[in-house]
């Protein structure tokens, strides 16, 4: 596979060397005896794909045992009851106990603790006892830069953050609440299975070739795709919708918030962004169920499953500070080689369809918290101040 990269870069440096033109698949415009201004680009991009696949080697773990290890590798000299005194404060405490579940008796998020029960329960008769903390804000808690490690949970942390990542709440109940989704964006196992349904009828040929992006502006990383959409109307389809801090236009970049879009109409189109909101994007995992290619934006913010999905392998990465002009040359580039577009876009739907069913996150549940109670140091006692939960 490394011969075949070389030959193809030695090929590709002929060809952009020898040639002084250069059309834009976006504006169509050609420029004549004028540098090559993509012609850099184009390579980097597609030396990049052949190289990221060529090194790519499929993770063998079952229940990405390897995030887990990354994660309680802080603890591995054990958790103290100290050390869990300290946590109490930032989030809610649970308890197995005799393979029955307790829990604080105040949850702030009432369906994200249900969406986090929903599996403790499942499991409950296969644990052994124990007592951790669970973090139900967007926002992790344990910070790198201030003070000792403490043992939270959190769906979502940066590489600045203590915290032990767990499967967020929403594969069950407590997503963002919209207006096409009121009660929340949960039942990951339901939309999974009309997501796989819609993209089976959608064939890739069927896909507009349009870049889609439909969601509130929760963070202005999103800000360059919006405003290219409103020059590049016939490439770009991404615009601003309301959410529950919008008050004015203003909210919306100027322009009035456009209608949600349903996860399953996300299909009809060929090329997805997905930007982080507060923290990780809950619609992500979505996304690739459409069988479209995802354009994913930054790479700061993580869930426990996002380091086995690899970049140019499975989806195609661009900066959180990339400018209107970067976005450009990449979506050139996916223009052109329309296969690099679609195996990609097939490999991220393989992997969530293949790697993430009800039974991975049941697992994932049940290895995580079987490894964090064999490093408990004391032995857990009920706490009876706790509600018990069935």
């Amino acid at each position: 596979m490394m011969q075949l990269i070389q030959i193809v870069s030695f090929l590709l440096m002929i060809k952009l060397s020898n040639t002084n033109e250069y059309c834009d698949s976006i504006s169509g415009k050609c420029s004549e005896n004028n540098e090559n201004i993509y012609s850099k680009e184009y390579y980097v991009y597609l030396t990049t794909y052949l190289r990221k696949n060529a090194d790519y080697q499929p993770s063998n773990d079952t229940c990405f045992e390897s995030n887990i290890a990354d994660d309680l590798r802080i603890f591995k000299n054990g958790i103290t009851k100290e050390m869990l005194n300290n946590a109490y404060s930032k989030g809610v405490k649970y308890q197995i106990i005799n393979h029955e579940l307790y829990r604080s008796q105040e949850c702030l998020f009432p369906t994200r603790c249900n969406g986090v029960e929903y599996f403790l329960i499942q499991l409950k008769s296969e644990l052994p006892d124990f007592e951790c903390v669970i973090n139900f804000y967007d926002w992790p808690q344990i910070s790198k830069h201030h003070g000792s490690p403490v043992p939270v949970f959190s769906f979502s942390k940066t590489k600045d953050y203590y915290d032990i990542m767990y499967p967020a709440w929403s594969f069950w109940d407590g997503g963002p609440a919209i207006k096409i989704y009121p009660k929340g964006l949960g039942r990951w196992d339901l939309h999974r299975k009309k997501l796989i349904s819609v993209s089976k009828e959608i064939q890739w040929e069927e896909k507009k070739k349009v870049f889609f992006f439909r969601g509130s502006r929760t963070s202005s990383e999103r800000d360059v795709i919006v405003q290219l959409s409103r020059k590049e109307k016939d490439l770009v389809n991404a615009s601003y919708t309301k959410n529950q801090a919008w008050k004015s236009d203003k909210d919306t970049l100027g322009y009035p918030p456009a209608e949600e879009v349903a996860l399953e109409d996300h299909c009809i189109y060929r090329y997805l962004f997905n930007f982080r909101g507060v923290t990780a994007s809950f619609r992500f995992k979505y996304l690739f169920l459409c069988k479209s290619l995802v354009l994913h934006i930054g790479n700061e913010w993580n869930e426990f499953f996002y380091n086995h999905m690899k970049p140019w392998v499975h989806y195609i990465p661009l900066r959180t500070d990339d400018t209107e002009n970067d976005y450009r040359k990449l979506m050139n580039f996916i223009l052109k080689e329309d296969k690099v577009a679609q195996e990609i876009a097939f490999k991220g739907y393989k992997f969530i369809r293949n790697k993430l069913r009800m039974k991975d996150i049941r697992c994932y549940w049940r290895t995580l918290l079987t490894y964090y109670s064999k490093l408990l140091k004391f032995q857990p006692k009920l706490d009876e101040t706790l509600k018990k939960i069935s």
